[in-house]
């Protein structure tokens, strides 16, 4: 059976090591930029859960905590970027 010229140029490509490049091409990160990613997400993730506890928050000292809290992570994230 015939193959096309796209199905020879993907497997020229897989031969040679190169993968074809998305849309957004095809950037590659560092373990440190990822780990760095994983870290913000995580503490945005941290974040919405603590303004969500606060919002139904009713006594003081668990306010106050949790305010503490959201700023702590807001301090980091701040770092982060």
């Amino acid at each position: 059976m015939a193959r096309g010229w796209e199905s020879k140029d993907v497997e020229a490509q897989v031969e040679s090591g190169q993968a074809p490049k998305g849309h957004y091409g095809n950037k590659t990160k560092s373990p440190e930029q990822l780990q760095r990613e994983q870290e913000r997400k995580d503490l945005q993730l941290s974040r919405i859960r603590i303004a969500h506890d606060l919002e139904s928050a009713t006594n003081p000292n668990h306010r106050k905590s949790l305010e503490a809290a959201l700023a702590h992570l807001d301090k980091k994230i701040s770092d982060l970027n």
